[in-house]
C-alpha cells in the first residue's frame, strides 16, 4: 500500500479539524447533550468512517478497503467497552453532566496522540522483526483470558486500575478539591492548582493508553498498513464522546459484551500467530524456514467479528430484559 506524505498530512489535518470542529460546535459552551444531538452525531461520525472506507477501496483496492472495515469494527467494538471504564470515572469523581463532554473529547484527542506512538513503534517493530507477530499473537490470547477472568468484577478490577492513575497525577500536581466550571486550572489561595477535572482528564487519556496495548496488536492482525491502522483508531475514537451519551444506560444491558471481546482478541491472537507461522524465520521453528499453515483470510476475519459482535449483543439485550421482567 502506497500512502504518500501528503496523504498522510491531509488525513492528519482532516481528523484534527474535525476535533475542533467537535470543539467548537457542542463542547465549548458546556452542555449536557440530548439523546437526539447525541444520535445525529453519532451517526455523522460513523458515516464519515464508512465514507472514509469507501475511500480507501476506491484508491487502494478491496483487500485495503477489507482491511480497513475490519480494524475500524474492531476498535469501535474495542471502545465502547471503554466507556464502561469512563462511566466508572465520572460517577467515582462526580464530573457534573454539563462538563463531560469537554473532558470526554480532551482525554480522546490526548489517547489518540498517544496511540500514534503506538502505532509507529508497533510498524517499526513488525518491519524490523517478523517473529513480533508470535508476541502479539500470544499477548492477545492472554488479554482475552484475562477478559474472561475479570468479566464477573469489572466495576472493581478498572477502578483498581483508574485509582493508581489519580494517586499518581495528585502526586505529582497540586490538586484543588472542588470544580471551578470547566476550568482544568484554578487558583487557591493565590496559588494555581489543577481542578479535579483535569485529574479526570489525565485519568481518562492514560486508561485509553492501557485499552491500547490491546487495541493496537489487534489492530495490527487485521493489517499490517500503518496508515489503515491509525485511521481506524482516529475514526472509531472520534464518536466516542456522543456515543457515551447515546448509549447511557444501555452499558449496563451489555452483559456478554466482554465475552465476545475476549473471543474476537483470542481470534485475532491465533491469527497472528498462524501469520508468523507462515513468515517464520526463527531457527527453532521448523529450522527457521515457513511454516505450511492455513491463513485467516480479511473477509472471514470480518465476517467472525460482526458475528460475534451481533449475537452477543442481540443476547445481552434479550437476556438483560428478561431479568428486568422477572424482577418486576
Amino acid at each position: 500500500m502506497d500512502v504518500s506524505l501528503l496523504t498522510w498530512v491531509i488525513t492528519c489535518a482532516v481528523i484534527l479539524a474535525l476535533f475542533v470542529f467537535d470543539f467548537f460546535a457542542h463542547v465549548r459552551v458546556p452542555h449536557e447533550p440530548t439523546l437526539r444531538e447525541s444520535g445525529f452525531w453519532s451517526a455523522v461520525y460513523i458515516s464519515i468512517a464508512i465514507a472514509f472506507g469507501g475511500f480507501v477501496w476506491w484508491q487502494w483496492g478491496g483487500t485495503y478497503g477489507g482491511e480497513y472495515f475490519a480494524g475500524y469494527v474492531t476498535e469501535k467494538a474495542l471502545s465502547v467497552d471503554n466507556l464502561f471504564v469512563f462511566v466508572i470515572i465520572m460517577t467515582k469523581f462526580m464530573v457534573p453532566r454539563i462538563y463531560q463532554q469537554k473532558v470526554l473529547l480532551l482525554g480522546i484527542l490526548m489517547a489518540l496522540i498517544m496511540r500514534a506512538a503506538f502505532i509507529a513503534v508497533g510498524a517499526a517493530a513488525i518491519a524490523a522483526y517478523s517473529w513480533v507477530f508470535y508476541l502479539f499473537g500470544l499477548f492477545l490470547i492472554l488479554t482475552a483470558v484475562k477478559l474472561l477472568t475479570e468479566s464477573d468484577e469489572p466495576v472493581e478490577s478498572e477502578r483498581e486500575r483508574e485509582g493508581r492513575i489519580e494517586r499518581w497525577t495528585k502526586k505529582v500536581f497540586r490538586t484543588a478539591d472542588h470544580y471551578d466550571g470547566d476550568r482544568l486550572i484554578t487558583k487557591v489561595d493565590g496559588k494555581r492548582m489543577i481542578t479535579p477535572l483535569l485529574v479526570v482528564l489525565v485519568v481518562i487519556g492514560f486508561t485509553d493508553v492501557l485499552f491500547a496495548l490491546d487495541s493496537i496488536p489487534a489492530i495490527y492482525g487485521l493489517t499490517q498498513e500503518p496508515y489503515l491502522v491509525f485511521t481506524a483508531n482516529a475514526f472509531a475514537l472520534m464518536g466516542l464522546r456522543q456515543l457515551y451519551f447515546l448509549l447511557g444506560g444501555l452499558l449496563d444491558k451489555l452483559i456478554y459484551l466482554s465475552y465476545g471481546l475476549s473471543l474476537i482478541l483470542a481470534f485475532i491472537g491465533v491469527k497472528l500467530i498462524l501469520h508468523a507461522l507462515h513468515e517464520n524465520t526463527l531457527g527453532f521453528i521448523n529450522g527457521g524456514e515457513h511454516v505450511s499453515v492455513p491463513e485467516i483470510s480479511t473477509p472471514v476475519s470480518l465476517a467472525v467479528i460482526a458475528g460475534t459482535l451481533v449475537i452477543t449483543t442481540v443476547a445481552s439485550l434479550v437476556v438483560s430484559k428478561r431479568r428486568a421482567n422477572a424482577g418486576g
